[in-house]
């Protein structure tokens, strides 16, 4: 273990808020006295087959507190999975089966071993302490908070008042993932800032347990590729650990400088004013290795450095596009003046999730036909029977449109 102030200014290397920051000190402090590493919990809910970069971001504060010879415990909350979170959703959410929960967790723990020391790293699940709880204990964890404190969440405050129902069962989320960190006897917990409450939630209960609570250590949303909204797969603008090496690398070198520096900080541990000090592209380079090298070795890295070299630096149409999209009369409104909405063929392609997607692309100025940019969102594109156009969508998605009149 390094000494206080080290430690310090690693964990507290992008993180949003410390609940309370002179308390982690002293339990680091405690621990470098005593030689007992802290027990550092944090919880997923395997709702999804996969993780993406957004996720990683906790895996990656995790991996430092690993570093620092710290315990490290990386919850599947697969009993929590089966109610599902309700933080931040208008409206109760699905269930998924327990086969389903089962089947992602299997996931998870291959995709985390990407970043954090298997040796190093204890895997739980909630439904070990969850399963065995008998319902006189389980009443009395419900005593230990009232609906009052449940609907000063915004979620649950914001459906109360719009009337929306809430179900009786998202009451028990936040409890349970309270009480994960009782079972657990948890030092310290991560989570993302819409996690806030959750994480509060235990340091309460341990307290109501006769243990010492926990310090809370929230860390931010990372944004997507398009730098502005949070990265997600609804928006298309996420990179998924399971992501080809090329395509992880293209994605990574997609990104704005500003946002590039923020990756740097909360998906490494690389001093930022070396990175300050390179050239963007050199930087941006030598980030979008690291990321795939974490994820699919070296060698593959270095492959997909060189494609991307060979492919778009050099601005070369690829002789095989990633897709080929075959427009016929029956496609157009007017056959005889034929012509499609841009966007209506930028979404075809299957290259953007959606219509809005292909919108809001052109307007930012990513697509480009027969290497003239289109800037207007309601632009249409004039049909020449037989003839091809190419489209460049993003700077590393490419498309072939091809008006057939038979």
């Amino acid at each position: 273990m390094t000494n206080l102030a080290a430690q310090i200014e690693l964990i507290l290397r992008g993180t949003m808020e410390v609940i309370q920051q002179r308390e982690l000190e002293a339990k680091v402090s405690r621990s470098l006295k005593e030689k007992r590493p802290l027990r550092v919990k944090a919880g997923f809910d395997p709702t999804a087959p996969d993780l993406h970069l957004g996720h990683t971001v906790l895996i990656h504060k995790l991996k430092h507190f690993q570093d620092l010879g710290h315990k490290v415990i990386f919850l599947i909350g697969d009993f929590t999975g089966l109610i599902g979170d309700p933080t931040g959703v208008s409206e109760t959410r699905v269930a998924l089966t327990k086969a389903e929960v089962q089947k992602n967790a299997k996931t998870y723990k291959k995709q985390i071993f990407k970043i954090l020391d298997p040796k190093k790293t204890t895997v739980v699940f909630n439904s070990k302490w969850m399963n065995a709880l008998k319902a006189e204990q389980f009443v009395h964890l419900c005593m230990h908070y009232n609906v009052a404190r449940m609907l000063e969440r915004e979620d649950f405050h914001k459906r109360y008042h719009e009337q929306k129902p809430i179900s009786i069962h998202e009451f028990l989320y936040p409890l349970i993932q309270g009480y994960d960190s009782v079972a657990l006897k948890a030092d310290v917990e991560l989570g993302g800032t819409d996690q806030k409450f959750n994480l509060l939630v235990g340091r309460d209960l341990q307290r109501a347990y006769g243990q010492e609570p926990q310090v809370v250590l929230t860390t931010p949303l990372l944004e997507g590729t398009d730098g502005v909204r949070k990265m997600s797969k609804s928006f298309g603008n996420y990179i998924a650990l399971e992501d080809r090496p090329e395509d992880m690398f293209g994605k990574l070198m997609s990104i704005s400088d500003t946002l590039m520096l923020r990756y740097y900080e909360l998906l490494t541990t690389q001093d930022l004013g070396q990175v300050e000090a390179m050239h963007p592209m050199e930087a941006k380079l030598n980030l979008a290795w690291k990321v795939v090298a974490t994820y699919h070795g070296t060698g593959a890295a270095g492959d997909a450095r060189v494609e991307f070299r060979k492919r778009f630096s050099a601005r070369e149409f690829p002789d095989e596009p990633d897709a080929r999209v075959r427009v016929t009369p029956a496609d157009i409104p007017n056959p005889a003046a034929p012509a499609m909405p841009l966007v209506e063929l930028v979404a075809r392609t299957g290259l953007v999730p959606s219509k809005s997607e292909a919108r809001r692309l052109i307007v930012q100025g990513g697509v480009e036909v027969d290497e003239e940019k289109k800037t207007d969102p309601n632009a249409t594109l004039s049909l020449v029977p037989g003839r091809q156009y190419r489209l460049r969508i993003g700077r590393r998605k490419f498309a072939i449109i091809e008006f057939q009149k038979n």
